[in-house]
C-alpha cells in the first residue's frame, strides 16, 4: 500500500556508561490514533528491517507499527569501543532504551503492544516483569525462556544434522573457527533446517545477518561466537523465573522446526498467568516470514480480542 502514513525520527538516548548521548531511529507505519505495536527486533543486533512483514497487522487490522532499531545496530548509535563489555550491554540497557521510545511517543496513556521476535522476545519478556505503565499485550516469538535449555536445544539440533555437517561444525567449534568458509557451509544447513525454511534468505533477512556482520559488538558480548556457543554474558539467563509478574495478556508462537524448541518456550507457558501458545507447524524460527498469513491470523485475532471468538 503506497499511501501508508509513514514517519521516520530519531531520539536521543543517554545510555548508562556512555560519555554522551546517543540516539535511536524508528519509524512508525500509520498514525498513532490507535494502539501501536512495538517490534522489538532480535539480534541483539540485527536491526529492525527483517521484521517487515509485521505490516500486515497495519494492512488487516489498522494497527500502527512502530519499528526501531536497538543501540548497536542499523541506524542507531554503534558502540563498537564496548566490546566485551558486560557491564554496558545488558538487558537494563535495552530496557532503559524502549522506556525512553514509549515516553517520547507519550504512548503511557493510550497504551502499547510488544511483539518481540528471538532476543526481541526476552527483552520484551524481562520489560514485562517489570509492570511498565501503558503495556497491554505481548507477543513472544521464537522467543527461549531460558538460555541453558536453549543452548541445549541448539546443541540437540545439531546432533541430528547429517553426520559430515555436525562433523565439521563440531571440529570448527572445538578450534574456535567460526569465519571459515567450511563452517560457514555447514552452518547453512542448520540454518536452512532450524533459522529459515525459505531459501534463499528473504532479502530482509539477509539484511539482518549483514546488521551483525557490520557490527557483532552487542551479539558477541551477550550471545557469544555462535547459534551453538553461548558463553556470553546472557548464557545463564533464566527469564522465565519471573515471568509470574507479567500481567499482560501474552501469546507465545514459535515453529516446529525452531531452534527455538518448545522445550525452550513451554517455561513461559507454564508461568505466565495470562497465556496462550500457538505453534506453527511448517516453519523454523522466521516464522513471520514461513507461514506469514497464519502468523499475522494468529497476531491480529490476538490483538483485537478475537482469538476466542
Amino acid at each position: 500500500m503506497a499511501d501508508r502514513p509513514t514517519l521516520e525520527g530519531e531520539i536521543s538516548f543517554q545510555a548508562p556508561g556512555a560519555a554522551e548521548p546517543g540516539k535511536t531511529w524508528y519509524k512508525i507505519i500509520g498514525k498513532l490514533e490507535s494502539t501501536p505495536l512495538i517490534a522489538l527486533h532480535g539480534g541483539p543486533g540485527t536491526g529492525y528491517e527483517y521484521m517487515d512483514p509485521l505490516i500486515d497487522l497495519y494492512d488487516k487490522h489498522g494497527i500502527p507499527i512502530i519499528f526501531y532499531d536497538q543501540v548497536g545496530c542499523g541506524r542507531s548509535t554503534h558502540y563498537r569501543e564496548r566490546m566485551g563489555d558486560g557491564s554496558f550491554w545488558t538487558f537494563d540497557l535495552f530496557i532503559e532504551e524502549l522506556d525512553n521510545l514509549v515516553d517520547h511517543l507519550e504512548l503511557r496513556q493510550k497504551g502499547f503492544y510488544i511483539l518481540g521476535q528471538s532476543w526481541g522476545g526476552m527483552l520484551g519478556a524481562a520489560y514485562a516483569t517489570r509492570c511498565p505503565r501503558g503495556l497491554k499485550k505481548l507477543i513472544l516469538a521464537g522467543s527461549p525462556a531460558s538460555i541453558p535449555l536453549y543452548a541445549k536445544a541448539a546443541n540437540y539440533l545439531l546432533s541430528q544434522l547429517p553426520p559430515d555437517v555436525r562433523d565439521t561444525l563440531q571440529e570448527c567449534i572445538e578450534k574456535g573457527d567460526f569465519e571459515s568458509p567450511e563452517y560457514q557451509a555447514a552452518s547453512l544447513v542448520f540454518y536452512k533446517r532450524h533459522f529459515c525454511r525459505i531459501y534463499p534468505f528473504p532479502e530482509p533477512i539477509q539484511i539482518g545477518f549483514k546488521n551483525l556482520e557490520d557490527d557483532p559488538t552487542a551479539y558477541l558480548t551477550m550471545q557469544g561466537p555462535s547459534e551453538f556457543v553461548i558463553n556470553g554474558t546472557f548464557k545463564d539467563w533464566e527469564g522465565w523465573k519471573g515471568a509470574h509478574n507479567i500481567k499482560a495478556e501474552t501469546l507465545l508462537l514459535n515453529g516446529r522446526y525452531d531452534e527455538a524448541m518448545d522445550s525452550c518456550i513451554e517455561p513461559w507457558f507454564k508461568t505466565i498467568p495470562k497465556v496462550k501458545w500457538a505453534i506453527l507447524e511448517n516453519s523454523a524460527h522466521m516464522t513471520h516470514w514461513e507461514e506469514r498469513e497464519r502468523f499475522m491470523q494468529l497476531c491480529g485475532a490476538f490483538l483485537t480480542d478475537s482469538l476466542n471468538k
